[in-house]
């Protein structure tokens, strides 16, 4: 299994998470039609549930041992660095002006992690609410 299809499937796992939780997936892979260069990012999973938007960013790792092992290096969500979480929060700015929310629209940015257990057949999640801030 490729990074491509690791990430895709850690997003599909998370989509099915949310949807079971009651959120609405409102996108998915969303990247805004007006901004480029290294500026430029995409958000995995736009959700909502009641009155607030969810911007997501899904981190899937494949772990080669059992989930009851205590050999990790480190974690998904350590990929989250500042440079990251810089774009995110730009990249969903643009999705609330592009899509015209008003300014006291609520909203978080999380982060779900994903730990794949090919041996057992499952997978492990983590969801980090209100994960990064723009403060």
């Amino acid at each position: 299994m490729n990074s491509s299809q690791v990430g895709k499937l850690g997003e599909e796992i998370a989509a099915v998470y949310l949807k079971k939780r009651g959120y609405k997936i409102l996108e998915r892979n969303y990247s805004p039609n007006f901004i480029s260069g290294p500026i430029q990012g995409e958000i995995d999973i736009i959700a909502q549930k009641e009155d607030t938007l969810l911007f997501v960013e899904v981190k899937t790792v494949v772990c080669k041992n059992s989930e009851d092992s205590e050999e990790k290096v480190f974690f998904p969500e350590d990929k989250v660095n500042f440079l990251k979480q810089r774009k995110i929060i730009k990249t969903s700015e643009s999705y609330l002006l592009e899509k015209a929310y008003p300014q006291e629209t609520k909203w978080q940015i999380d982060v779900i992690t994903v730990e794949i257990f090919l041996k057992e057949r499952k997978a492990k999640i983590h969801h980090i609410r209100n994960a990064i801030s723009d403060s």
